[in-house]
Parts: C-alpha cells; structure tokens; sequence
C-alpha cells in the first residue's frame, strides 16, 4: 500500500463534503432515490464481505445479463452509505456492471452498526457524526475494505475478471488513491475529487477519467497541478468538466428539484460512462 500523510488523508475528506451546509437527515430523506432503487427490475441485496478482523455491509447489484460482466467498487460521499448511493449502484448495474457499494462505516456507527445506525438527526458535513467518523477512518482499513469488496466481486462467476472504482466527492478522492493501491484495476472514475499524493502516483495502473463540475473552485483549482503531475508519472488521466454543475452534481442532478445545468452534466457524464463500459466487457 502506498503511504499517504494523515494531513493529506484529511484534505481528502475536507474536499469530499458535497454540500457542507445540508444536514445529514436532510441527505437522508431521499424519497426519489429509495422509490427508484425498490422498483428497479434489477437483481440487488446486501452482502458481508469479511477480511481479516472487518465485516464490511455493501450493496451488491447485477446487470440483467446473460454475459459475464465487469465489476466496478462504487465509493459513498462523506455522508456515507445513502440512499442515493444504492441507487446509483443500481445504475451502474444497469450500465452493465456488477456493482458493489460497500458501507466504508460498517462497524463505526454507536453500538457497532454502519451509516444508517447513526443518529437519524446528526450534523451534516465533515463536522457531523458521519463526517467526523469518515474523517477518523484509517486510510489502510479503506484500503482493505475496497480491496475486499473488489475481490469479492471478481470472484464471482458472474464476473468477467475485470474490475474499476468509481467514487463521488470524498469517494472521488478515494477512487483516486485506491488506483495507486491496486495494481489490476481497469479504470477508475474519480468524479469531483482530488488527486493523490504525486509519489503515489507511479503505481497507478489503470487509466483515470476525471469528472467534474464547472462551479466547483475549490476542487479545480487543484486540477492543473493534477494534470501536470500525472502527465509527468507518464499516466493517462482525461478529464471532462461540466459547466455550470455544481459539485455533487450526480446526486443533485437526479433529484427531482435538480436544476438545469446539474441534470445537464449528470446526464452528459452517464453518456460518457456507458460508452467507456464497452472496453471492459
């Protein structure tokens, strides 16, 4: 595993916060995303996926396929395992993957329990619970649990052999940094999160495309800088920035209140992905 600095670690998840502003409850109540999730006709359920000492909760869903199939790790926002994270798990299901999203809190919420075991009214962002519990995760144990999730995956028979990640904001940023850990990923799909640390950066494999919103400053002002260093690891690294999304645009963009340019980019960025499945079928 490449090392990665504790302030580092930090920046990280200080970066993922998608809406620093909004509560937790207020991310939870997410009415449109459990509705489309219960009527998808897609097989999906929850899996324990076990390591070492860990039992990692995740949602498993498959394609409606007769082929064997890629898998892709999906990375959950700060605010940990939502509904909307199913959802979209679901989607890349639909997309053609075999899709696992694993509770990267399993374990860490009051009694032992995962994401939704924290307090229905807990403080949104990285000051939150969740964000504070996030923000203490060791970034080895996340390593394992994707690791875990991955292998999990590729094990099945269902299961082409190929394996990418794809994470969103804190996630994106863990996608990211999971490339320079696991050496036989396909791709990774890093949307509106950082990039590692630049030493890391050697031990990337597989291609990164970057997915991010036009509003977004903070996030894009480190992009060039990205760019540069991966250019000078000799890595691939595409990127596509949507202009006027705001950061977190694929969740706020599915929702029912979604504005145009949110909707727009979500929509663009789901055309982009389903065309990049072909190379891993």
């Amino acid at each position: 595993m490449q090392p990665i600095s504790r302030r580092r670690f930090l920046e990280g998840s200080a970066n993922g916060v998608a809406a620093l502003g909004l509560g937790v409850s207020c991310l939870r109540a997410q009415d449109w995303a459990r509705k489309a999730v219960d009527q998808s006709p897609r097989t999906r359920g929850w899996v324990t996926v076990k390591h070492g000492g860990r039992s990692v909760e995740s949602v498993v869903a498959y394609p409606q396929s007769r082929d064997k199939a890629p898998a892709i790790v999906v990375i959950h926002e700060i605010f940990g395992m939502t509904d909307w994270v199913e959802n979209v798990a679901d989607e890349f299901a639909d997309a053609g993957y075999i899709a696992i999203a694993p509770d990267l809190l399993s374990g860490m919420a009051p009694g032992g329990g995962r994401t939704k075991d924290f307090p229905a009214s807990a403080g949104g962002g990285f000051g939150g619970p969740i964000g504070q519990a996030i923000g203490k995760l060791p970034p080895d144990q996340i390593t394992a649990d994707l690791n875990a999730a991955a292998d999990y995956c590729k094990s099945l028979p269902a299961c082409n052999g190929k394996v990418c990640v794809v994470g969103f904001s804190w996630g994106g940023s863990q996608a990211f940094r999971f490339a320079t850990n696991r050496r036989d990923l396909s791709a990774a799909f890093v949307f509106y999160g950082g990039g590692p640390a630049p030493e890391a950066m050697a031990a990337i494999q597989a291609p990164v495309y970057g997915f991010y919103a036009g509003n977004d400053a903070r996030i894009n002002g480190t992009l060039p800088q990205t760019q540069e260093q991966m250019k000078a690891a000799g890595k691939f690294y595409e990127i596509a920035t949507y202009e006027g999304a705001a950061h977190g645009f694929m969740r706020s963009g599915a929702q029912p209140n979604a504005t145009e340019a949110d909707r727009k980019a979500r929509d663009a960025a789901w055309i982009k992905l389903k065309s990049l499945t072909a190379k891993y079928r």
